[in-house]
């Protein structure tokens, strides 16, 4: 299952972050559907009933569109079936959250939306889990590995991360590269690379319900699941369908190209994601700050205090947008690493770098 994610980009970097290539193998940077990027808050710790940036094709807002042409619109985490008779969303009976890839053919639902080609892609640093102990349960954030990119300006001098020491398969020895600055040319090509935190591409279906006495229509969405990855199914037995790369994103969300039956044929268990142990702050959605993320020891009872800098960031995410972030680009030698015992890791410089942000205004 999935019943928690963290989104912690603000509205222009989460769309610069989840570049797309069409049916022609371009790479397109998606726009925000008009007041939409308005309704979306970063958030450390995201629940059910929350809203949460989500990438479709722009056909399903307009019909003279291109079926490969993306936009990004904010959703709420629970699909409502277009033929949900009551007034109020919330009074659904049953929890649909998560759909099980192997059921959705068998629930109207999510067949419906299925057949109708509404999918979409559910954007997310990463996603928590928690794994059932003897008396209670310790959380997990489970994401992409991060790993350093080349520069497209990079010269003979330069040091090849590939097969430097700040490079490693392993997330917790990665160190984030500095982000570019990528623009939309005047044809909405991406004229840039995001080089920041690699977010989450989730499969999910939508559904667009509107109240039976009128009024603004709610967009809502569930996120699919399949069984659990092996480096996963000791935490849980299941787990989120990931998209892995720029051409599953495209084939899943061209519903004009490729038909339900062929999108299915997506959604696999991906031996691809990595994660660490967070504190049970997460356990409570109330809980918005950078410690839901931080990686802590689980043998330690101990849990991590509110700072300045956590209580600065929820500030931010209360009355306005973060900052633009600009990260390190240098990170330590092999040998210092080796020195200090432990990497602070490509997550923990990403959290640092916010903390230590001052608000702008």
């Amino acid at each position: 299952m999935c019943g928690r994610t963290a989104c912690t980009l603000a509205s222009d970097e989460v769309s610069r972050a989840c570049i797309y290539r069409n049916r022609g193998g371009q790479r397109r940077q998606p726009r925000w559907r008009d007041g939409d990027a308005d309704k979306y808050r970063p958030s450390y710790n995201k629940s059910p009933q929350s809203l949460s940036p989500v990438l479709l094709s722009r056909r399903h807002f307009d019909k003279n569109a291109p079926v490969d042409d993306c936009v990004l619109a904010s959703m709420r985490w629970g699909l409502i079936p277009a033929w949900f008779k009551e007034n109020d969303p919330n009074k659904m009976q049953y929890s649909t959250n998560n759909c099980r890839c192997e059921s959705i053919l068998e629930k109207k639902s999510y067949k419906d939306p299925l057949i109708k080609g509404q999918r979409c892609v559910i954007l997310a640093d990463g996603f928590y889990e928690w794994r059932r102990q003897e008396k209670d349960k310790q959380p997990f954030f489970i994401y992409f590995p991060q790993t350093q990119e080349p520069s497209q300006e990079k010269t003979e001098d330069q040091v090849d991360p590939t097969t430097s020491g700040c490079n490693n398969e392993n997330s917790e020895t990665a160190c984030p590269p500095e982000e570019a600055s990528p623009d939309l040319t005047e044809e909405g090509e991406a004229a840039g690379e995001w080089t920041g935190w690699k977010l989450l591409t989730i499969a999910g279906l939508f559904d667009c319900w509107t109240p039976p006495g009128g009024g603004e229509p709610l967009y809502t969405y569930s996120v699919i699941t399949v069984n659990a990855s092996l480096n996963l199914e000791s935490i849980h037995d299941r787990m989120p369908a990931i998209l892995d790369g720029e051409e599953e994103v495209r084939r899943w969300l061209d519903y004009g190209e490729v038909k339900s039956l062929e999108a299915l044929k997506l959604l696999q268990s991906k031996n691809i994601l990595t994660f660490h142990p967070v504190s049970s702050l997460v356990n409570n959605s109330r809980n918005n700050s950078p410690e839901c993320l931080q990686p802590v020891d689980p043998n330690s009872k101990k849990e991590p205090k509110a700072t300045a800098s956590s209580k600065m960031m929820m500030s931010w995410l209360s009355s306005g947008l973060p900052s633009k972030r600009k990260e390190p680009s240098t990170c330590e030698s092999k040998e210092e690493k080796e020195r200090k015992g432990k990497s602070t890791g490509a997550l923990q410089q990403w959290l640092q770098g916010a903390n230590k942000r001052p608000r702008t205004t």
